[in-house]
C-alpha cells in the first residue's frame, strides 16, 4: 500500500499543477509564434521597402539634378509660398 502511495501522491500533483501549467505555457508560447507575420505578408514588406529605397534615391537623383541647373530653386519655392501672420 504504501508503494502505491508513493507514486500516487507525486502523479495527482503532477497532473492537477504541473500538467496544466505545462500546456498553458505551451499553446501560449505556440500562439505568440504564430502571430507573427505570414510569408505573404513578408514579401510584401520586402517588396515596399525596396520599392521605397528605389523611391529615396530617385528623389536623390534630382534634387541633385536641380541643384547642379538652378542652385536656389530651395530658396525661391520657399519664398513664393504665403507666409501664415
Amino acid at each position: 500500500m504504501s508503494t502505491m502511495m508513493f507514486f500516487f501522491v507525486p502523479t495527482v500533483i503532477f497532473l492537477t499543477v504541473v500538467a496544466p501549467m505545462w500546456l498553458l505555457l505551451h499553446y501560449w508560447t505556440r500562439a505568440r509564434f504564430n502571430k507573427g507575420m505570414s510569408g505573404d505578408e513578408r514579401q510584401q514588406l520586402e517588396e515596399t521597402l525596396a520599392l521605397a529605397e528605389r523611391l529615396e534615391q530617385r528623389v536623390q537623383t534630382l534634387e541633385t539634378i536641380l541643384d547642379n541647373e538652378h542652385a536656389g530653386w530651395r530658396t525661391s519655392r520657399d519664398d513664393e509660398r504665403p507666409r501664415p501672420h
